[in-house]
Formats: C-alpha cells, structure tokens, sequence
C-alpha cells in the first residue's frame, strides 16, 4: 500500500528538518513544495507532500507519522 503525507510550517528551518526526517525514515517526495502566506497569522508557510510503500492494507486509524 501506498501511504501519503502532507507535511507543513512555517518557513523556518523547522520545516527543513520534518522533511528530511520524513526522507531518512523512507518517505520519498511527491509532487513540488508549495509556498503561500497565512494571512491569519502573517507568516509564510510551506508544505511538501510525501509517500511511503508499507506492508498491509489501509488502515484510517494508523499514525502515519509511525509507518
């Protein structure tokens, strides 16, 4: 099964960092990064998607986070 993920925050090197985490535990990029301002709080945010191959059938109470 495939999993996905979207990951965002601020443009910080906070973001830099949850994404390589994701790469080092085997999700791989999916797409291009998105860029956008949060008028709300008035900050730049960025989002990136990522994928993972995993054993087992889809299941919606699964952390992905932990797959």
């Amino acid at each position: 099964m495939k999993a996905y993920r979207f990951l965002t925050a601020d443009d910080t090197s906070a973001f830099c960092h949850k994404v390589t985490e994701a790469l080092s535990k085997g999700w791989e990029l999916h797409g291009n990064p998105t860029y956008a301002h949060d008028a709300t709080s008035g900050v730049m945010r960025c989002g990136q998607a990522v994928v993972k191959e995993v054993d087992g059938a889809y299941d919606p109470n699964s952390k992905l986070g932990a797959l």
